[in-house]
């Protein structure tokens, strides 16, 4: 029963790893358009630089983004023939691979949150103001 429980813990990771990572790629998707949109001060020293450092950083936060994916994705599909295996098997090789990649979603997410809390620090220093 208790490797049942942690089959169903792992499942409820896969599903919550999948829909906070889709929902990065939406936020993603809003900040690639105000970095490459003009609401910029334009007299900001190095602001080109800047910006061109931070699309950098988001395209291989994209990659890394898609690569968990597919990395959920496979992990989900093996989850589905665990019963296949046997249980010490399973219980120690697949229980490992998903505090790997447990890790590694949880790494992806923090440098991600980092990177976004840069940008929206930046950008909002350095709006155009709104004459009245």
């Amino acid at each position: 029963m208790a490797w049942q429980r942690k089959i169903e813990m792992m499942r409820d990771d896969l599903q919550n790893w999948k829909s906070y990572i889709q929902f990065i790629g939406d936020e993603m998707v809003f900040i690639q358009k105000l970095l490459d949109s003009y609401i910029f001060e334009p007299r900001t020293p190095n602001l080109f630089e800047r910006l061109e450092n931070f699309k950098q950083l988001f395209n291989a936060s994209k990659q890394k983004r898609a690569s968990l994916l597919e990395s959920i994705k496979i992990h989900g599909n093996r989850l589905g023939g665990i019963f296949e295996c046997t249980q010490e098997e399973s219980d120690s090789q697949y229980y490992e691979n998903h505090l790997d990649l447990k890790a590694n979603v949880t790494g992806f997410i923090k440098s991600y949150l980092d990177q976004k809390k840069e940008v929206y620090e930046y950008a909002g220093s350095i709006l155009k103001k709104k004459k009245p």
